[in-house]
């Protein structure tokens, strides 16, 4: 999962950071309303987390103009303002929730599940395809066939949890790329390429029927193979 803060307050951005990255969960950070359109619409991200008051264009702003681009990722809504006004311009603006600071940490990860969830996306200790597992919470992928088990690197970890939510899928390499390593990282193909391969042999070593296999000029799926 990544999700993008657009907050312009550093410390309130760096606890916002803290409080994912704790969960296992990738981060992107903006400090301007523009900055968060132009992230925002890359599609790339699971969640944003919106500050209301920013530079340049503000908070309503950012979410009403994602929404006329067709970008329907949830948005939450950070402000220091608790009152109904507010909440309603959020809201008629595209935010899809709104919490006011301060707040606790379990209640930012409680709204995140229920926004996730919503797009049928949860936040979970383990996922599961076919005869393989992988533990988020130790980066641990397992074979339930062989009894095998192998640490992922943090790279591996994302990359493998992309394609254990959307197995028998092509994930285009694009957009691997920006979920794994962010939207201006400078990353390329032969970033992903690698890291694909360092996945292929720790799944051989497994003895899983799964398989990453390549889809000419587009990108990856996994998927099982024959015996």
């Amino acid at each position: 999962m990544r999700i993008l803060i657009v907050e312009d307050e550093t410390r309130l951005a760096d606890a916002l950071a803290a409080i994912l990255m704790e969960h296992k969960i990738m981060v992107d950070r903006v400090a301007s309303g523009d900055a968060g359109v132009a992230y925002g619409e890359s599609g790339a991200y699971d969640c944003i987390l919106l500050d209301v008051m920013l530079p340049g264009l503000n908070g309503f702003q950012v979410a009403q103009t994602l929404r006329e681009k067709k970008i329907n990722t949830p948005i939450l809504m950070l402000t220091a303002l608790d009152n109904v006004r507010e909440k309603v311009m959020g809201l008629n603006a595209g935010a899809d929730d709104y919490m006011t600071k301060p707040f606790s940490p379990e209640e930012l990860l409680a709204r995140i599940r229920v926004l996730t969830r919503r797009r049928g996306e949860v936040i979970l200790d383990k996922l599961s395809f076919e005869d393989v597992t992988f533990h988020i919470s130790t980066s641990e992928l397992a074979c339930d066939t062989t009894a095998r088990s192998v640490r992922l690197n943090h790279k591996e970890a994302e990359l493998m949890q992309l394609f254990l939510r959307q197995p028998n899928c092509i994930l285009h390499k694009d957009q691997l790329i920006i979920k794994v390593w962010g939207y201006d990282s400078g990353a390329d193909d032969n970033n992903l390429e690698a890291y694909i391969s360092f996945l292929r042999k720790k799944l051989v070593f497994l003895g899983t029927r799964c398989a990453l296999v390549s889809v000419k000029k587009m990108g990856y799926k996994l998927e099982v193979t024959e015996c």
